[in-house]
This record gives structure tokens, sequence and C-alpha cells, in this order.
């Protein structure tokens, strides 16, 4: 079983003035502080996390620009690939119900990548589960992101995006990986 979830991590090197900064005084969080102007093409740099109980991993890979289904789904196939090669054949995946999980594109893959599995009798299946409605707490991936948060953060309050992304990778014992992106439309 695995769970995935996407969170805020860090304002990528495009905008390097801005950082993860941990309020003194105010319980450990995370917070970026908000630029007097930000450019529209600036990009962010997210996470996309697998918690896997059954293997005691967490998987992570980190995506440049917005959150978009493609990249959802270019990070299924990645996970895909590494379940298979541990002889796994089967993800349950428990999310919530972002606009990136529910849409049609995610939808129309996972119906095209389950159909190719059962055809040609390889690889593994993904069955979704999302969450009610405002429910974090019944996924299990949140404590774990919440007690990662509170491992990375420094006193001194500074970290570049991929500094911090470095300190998430090491707290979940995880290499960091190439960042996911979409390809830029060449005009």
């Amino acid at each position: 079983m695995g769970r995935l979830e996407e969170y805020f991590a860090a304002w990528a090197r495009a905008h390097p003035d801005v950082r993860a900064v941990l309020v003194v005084g105010a319980p450990t969080t995370l917070r970026t502080p908000t630029p007097t102007w930000t450019p529209p093409w600036l990009p962010t740099t997210l996470r996309h996390g697998l918690y896997l109980p059954a293997l005691d991993r967490t998987w992570i890979r980190f995506v440049e620009g917005r959150q978009v289904s493609s990249i959802t789904t270019r990070f299924l196939e990645w996970s895909v690939r590494k379940l298979e090669a541990v002889g796994k054949k089967v993800l349950v995946l428990i999310w919530d119900n972002a606009s990136w999980h529910v849409s049609k594109e995610v939808r129309r893959w996972l119906g095209s990548h389950n159909r190719r599995v059962k055809e040609s009798g390889d690889g593994v299946r993904i069955v979704g589960c999302l969450l009610p409605k405002q429910s974090p707490w019944l996924n299990a991936i949140e404590s774990k992101w919440i007690h990662g948060k509170r491992k990375v953060v420094e006193a001194d309050g500074l970290l570049g995006a991929y500094e911090l992304a470095d300190r998430v990778c090491k707290v979940f014992d995880c290499p960091h990986h190439e960042h996911l992106t979409v390809p830029q439309e060449v005009a």
C-alpha cells in the first residue's frame, strides 16, 4: 500500500533570495516569505512522496514548475517501475482529492496503465483510493511529512531549495533524484 501527497517545499533556484525559514518562537514550521513581486514564470519546488509501509520506505521526487497532471503520471510511472523491480504486483494508492489526482488525464492514464498490465500480465496494477475531503489525518504520510519538516529546519532559518531537497531526502533515507519537470513548449 502506498500513500501519495505533494507539499510545497521552497521556491526554486530561479529566485534564490526567497528561502524556507524557521520562525523562532513559533511552532516548528517551514514558512516562505512572500516576495514583494513574484514573476508569473517563477517555478516552485514541490515534492511527490510515496510511503510504502510494507517496504518501510518513503520515495520522494521533487517537481520544478507548477503541479500538473502530467507530473503526477510521470511520478506514478517512475514508482511502478521501482515497485516492479522489487517484485510487487499491486499498488494500493491512497491519496487526497487534489485536482491533479482526480483529473481526466490521470484517470485516463491509470485506466490505460492497468489495461496494459492486465493484457500483458507484467507490471504493477494501481488501485486508487481517494480520501474523504478535508481529512488529512487518515493519510499515514501526513505525520511523516510533519516529522520530516521538523528535522530539516535550521535555527538560523535559511535553506535554499536544493539544500532543503537534499535534507528532506536524507531524513527519508532516499536518494535525491533528478527533479521532475514539464517540458517547456517551444514557440
